[in-house]
């Protein structure tokens, strides 16, 4: 069997888009295990389907991690779904996709050629006021964080520099025990009024060079700590990503890059 895909990254962080009408009807998560190894697949943070039978939306999409594990959303996924539907003439310039944590809107703000730069709203985080300051124990040790909800379960570990073993950490944050479903990490360190530098540990990933979810929580983590004011730059390894407020939802900007097209088969063993 043949399974035909995009591959597209959202600020480095990378994705393979497959229509569900060309992938099986079960085996999902495992398959996805093999599409994305980045040794014997293709390689991918994610594998994304994406289907266009549903109601007031251009596309609706199911990830899977990595780990074959699936995910509500992903921002920069989602962003790079959009940059295909535009591409293909499946959607205009304002795009809706229908994804596990609600409808979410997308604006294209620029084009050329393959690349594209999106506004997405990426709504307003759900939290308890007692998880704005949190201690999360690993291996015996104490990390000041902030745990919200960004259509995804996000913990945001504040930090003074990146010295600390932060991939070791995330990794035990991931899967403590005080977050059943897993969680996605990121470490964010302020360094003014209006812009953080973080890290990213996501569940069912590990470490990804950049997350629209996790930039997106990350951000408004720092603003309720009153570290930080709108709007928000948010400098990952893969370069800024800007957020923006309006009614109090978090409007998110940032790239979308087609790569390629391919076939991967999926093999017998």
């Amino acid at each position: 069997m043949k399974i035909p895909f995009t591959k597209a990254h959202g600020a480095h962080n990378d994705f393979l888009l497959t229509w569900a009408d060309n992938a099986p009807s079960s085996g999902l998560g495992e398959l996805a295990k093999l599409i994305c190894d980045r040794h014997i697949g293709v390689g991918a943070d994610g594998w994304m389907l994406m289907r266009r039978d549903v109601a007031d939306a251009h596309a609706a999409i199911q990830l899977y991690n990595s780990d074959g594990s699936k995910s509500e959303i992903s921002g920069n996924g989602t962003r790079c779904v959009a940059a295909l539907l535009v591409h293909l003439g499946l959607a205009p310039s304002d795009v809706r996709i229908t994804t596990g944590a609600g409808l979410k809107t997308l604006r294209l703000i620029d084009s050329a050629d393959v690349a594209y730069r999106f506004e997405m709203n990426m709504g307003a985080p759900s939290y308890n006021e007692s998880d704005l300051r949190r201690a999360v124990t690993v291996g015996g040790e104490d990390f000041d964080a902030t745990i919200l909800n960004m259509g995804n379960p996000q913990c945001a570990v504040f930090v003074e520099n990146f010295e600390l073993d932060w991939r070791r950490i995330g990794l035990g944050i991931e899967h403590h025990a005080m977050f059943p479903n897993r969680t996605n990490v990121s470490f964010v360190r302020a360094l003014d009024r209006h812009s953080i530098d973080v890290r990213f540990w996501e569940r069912g990933a590990g470490e990804t060079m950049s997350s629209g979810t996790g930039s997106t929580g990350a951000a408004f983590a720092a603003m309720l700590r009153g570290l930080v004011d709108a709007p928000v730059r948010i400098d990952t390894a893969a370069g800024p990503l800007n957020l923006r407020m309006e009614n109090g939802a978090g409007y998110l900007t940032g790239p979308a890059e087609l790569i390629c097209d391919g076939e991967f088969y999926v093999r017998r063993s």
